[in-house]
């Protein structure tokens, strides 16, 4: 799992006149909560890119302070024109404490289904994952060797150590489907086979 460090400072004041002002100056409030109690705090603009602007998971070594605190990134509010930060919840991190988290997914190999023209449809691109810090996984691979044509690959599929996937086990990930241009060529081919039989 990867880990950035960021710094941030505690909030004195916290109200709308103090948010404005710390955007002003390239820092975005934020809040740490998940401990006995929570945390108004300020954080560089600069320093969220690499958390926020990212499919990774990535745990934050936040620095409040002086004192080093793990967390995560459970939620973050942008500005609905101009897409900058506006706010952002931290939930800290406790090695005895399950978390849930949206965790990538991977599409490896080749699927035999492609090959003979069929379309890769992927449905989910992340899956809800509970688990203790230290067993959250980084991506989690979805195999596509044995996606023929027709086949899809389901949540329930999924295999994790220590975790537990939270979607519902029903859902399609990916699935190959018949292409117009391969529906044809079935077509002509069937037309070609009758038109023989003659």
């Amino acid at each position: 799992m990867k880990s950035i460090a960021i710094s941030g400072s505690v909030r004195q004041n916290v109200g709308k006149r103090d948010a404005k002002e710390l955007r002003y100056q390239g820092l975005v409030p934020a809040v740490l909560y998940g401990g006995k109690e929570q945390t108004a705090l300020a954080v560089s603009a600069a320093d969220l890119k690499p958390v926020l602007y990212t499919a990774d998971v990535v745990i934050v070594e936040l620095n409040i302070d002086g004192q080093t605190k793990r967390a995560i990134v459970q939620d973050a509010q942008f500005h609905p024109l101009t897409d900058l930060v506006t706010h952002v919840d931290f939930l800290e991190l406790f090695d005895d404490k399950e978390v849930s988290l949206n965790i990538p997914i991977k599409l490896t190999g080749t699927s035999p289904g492609v090959k003979m023209g069929g379309k890769l449809v992927q449905k989910l691109r992340n899956l809800r994952v509970k688990a203790l810090p230290a067993n959250l996984p980084q991506e989690i691979e979805v195999p596509m060797e044995s996606l023929e044509v027709g086949k899809s690959y389901r949540v329930a599929q999924v295999q994790l150590e220590n975790a537990k996937v939270l979607n519902n086990s029903d859902d399609t990930i990916v699935s190959v489907i018949m292409s117009r241009a391969l529906r044809q060529a079935e077509q002509e081919a069937a037309k070609a086979a009758k038109g023989g039989k003659k």
